[in-house]
């Protein structure tokens, strides 16, 4: 059993409470009723919606089981003090492409395209306990990239 801490913000655990709860109440029985419908068409050998329900129904009991593991090692993190980057800080780095911010996110949350890296990802791993002027280095596929730290918040 993984009980590796999920980090998120206390937004990220909302969210990830609220899409459980409707997985469990909405989507559960909305499939339930699709599986019994099929079932009241005959021979499910051949029966195309039956297989298909029965197809949702893994993925979602699959993801259920994700979300609850998630929650139940979930890890509040807190807005760092701003000294050093840590999980939760908002930071601003310059590199050959100008500045980027960047917020430190446990992996559950991540999201890239919104500004939201995982601490575990290249350029989070580089960042994480440096302080505002420091020079860090990202080992990305195309080689070494080099960032300053401008800002922590």
């Amino acid at each position: 059993m993984n009980t590796k801490p999920v980090y998120l913000t206390a937004g990220g655990l909302a969210k990830l409470k609220t899409e459980l709860d409707g997985l469990i109440k909405v989507d559960r029985p909305r499939v339930a009723a699709r599986i019994h419908e099929a079932k009241l068409d005959g021979d499910l050998s051949e029966n195309a919606e039956y297989e298909d329900a029965k197809q949702e129904q893994s993925f979602l009991e699959g993801r259920i089981a994700t979300l609850e593991l998630q929650l139940r090692n979930a890890a509040v993190i807190e807005k760092s003090n701003g000294d050093s980057v840590g999980i939760g800080s908002k930071v601003v780095i310059e590199g050959g492409d100008g500045e980027e911010t960047f917020t430190i996110v446990g992996s559950a949350e991540a999201a890239p395209g919104e500004g939201r890296i995982s601490n575990e990802s290249p350029v989070g791993v580089a960042l994480m306990g440096h302080r505002k002027g420091d020079t860090v280095v990202v080992n990305a596929p195309a080689g070494p990239i080099e960032y300053t730290v401008v800002r922590i918040g």
